[in-house]
């Protein structure tokens, strides 16, 4: 029998770019009248599951997820049904996220079951890996990367330190931030090559927590050619992990996200460059979400409503994961 995915896709963020059509909180099951087990014992299909406001609202799960994730085991704790994680957070590398899920959820998640927004960046690796790149965003971004394997790589905070000046207003800023991130094997020793070399590209792995700076400093790179302090030129490559406006988090109503940044940081090059932004988007929704996927939308997160989401309406609208899970099961 072929295996058939059953893509649970529900996500609690909410998109408005224009490259990117909106999408609340849901999941993408590919459903069809067959058996639920082959005949080797195996699931005839899978899950894959959006996190924030669906799985977890912060660090705090939701719409009985541990329970409807334990129904995807055996007693044994076997897997019965295979399933992953699709979500545009990040900022950690997948196996640390997955021994995280793991705490909250009550249920052993591998780091093959997590894919983040920033996950497709290792397949850049042949064209950036010997390349000096810069990496912002909360948690590690410089570890994720040299996880990836890139050889050069620092963080927004490291390589700003290198230029003095650089933030006009750092001396009113009460907060401190680490010039290296722990864990960072291959964080670049300090030489004037970083004051010399240009950088081929700029990495947004997760939500930035120093907009001010980060936007300062990703300009001067991106106006200067990779050099800040340099004439205009020709500007280096930059990819976002995500594009959402909003996510759902642990406050009652939605958080500025990662496309928001995006939008900030666009409007303001515009506006000091010769030529548009160029960047290139990753993370949800994903281009194989519709047909054959069954979407099913949950109301634990951005989406409140009670009848279906008006731009994007899922196949199905439901109050929560576990409701959702126990849908999925009945029907395969």
């Amino acid at each position: 029998m072929r295996f058939r995915p059953v893509l649970l896709r529900l996500s609690g963020c909410r998109n408005r770019s224009p490259l990117v059509p909106v999408q609340a909180h849901r999941f993408f099951s590919q459903l069809q009248p067959k058996p639920r087990r082959d005949d080797s014992g195996w699931s005839s299909f899978g899950i894959a599951f959006d996190i924030d406001g669906v799985i977890l609202r912060g660090r705090v799960p939701v719409g009985g997820s541990p329970q409807a994730l334990r129904r995807l085991y055996d007693d044994s704790g076997a897997l019965k049904v295979p399933f992953l994680f699709l979500t545009n957070g990040g900022g950690v590398p997948e196996s640390r996220r997955a021994v995280e899920l793991s705490g909250l959820l009550g249920v052993d998640i591998l780091p093959s079951q997590v894919v983040q927004g920033h996950s497709p960046f290792k397949n850049l690796l042949n064209r950036y890996e010997n390349e000096l790149i810069v990496a912002t965003g909360k948690g590690e971004p410089a570890v994720v990367m040299s996880e990836y394997g890139f050889k050069k790589i620092l963080s927004l905070d490291e390589y700003a330190s290198y230029f003095e000046n650089i933030d006009p207003v750092s001396q009113y800023k009460t907060w401190t931030t680490c010039g290296t991130e722990t864990g960072h094997a291959n964080s670049l020793e300090p030489n004037n090559d970083i004051l010399s070399e240009k950088v081929k590209a700029a990495f947004v792995v997760s939500d930035p927590v120093d907009w001010g700076r980060d936007i300062q400093v990703l300009c001067d790179i991106l106006k200067s050619g990779g050099l800040p302090g340099q004439k205009c030129s020709d500007q280096p490559a930059l990819y976002f992990a995500a594009d959402d406006l909003e996510y759902q988090a642990a406050f009652p109503t939605e958080r500025l996200g990662m496309g928001a940044f995006r939008i900030a940081l666009e409007c303001i090059f515009n506006s000091i460059h010769y030529r548009p932004l160029e960047y290139t988007s990753y993370g949800k929704p994903n281009p194989f979400a519709g047909h054959p996927w069954f979407s099913i939308l949950t109301r634990t997160g951005v989406f409140r409503g009670k009848d279906n989401d008006p731009d994007f309406p899922a196949d199905m609208v439901v109050d929560t994961v576990e409701e959702a899970v126990e849908f999925i099961l009945h029907r395969e």
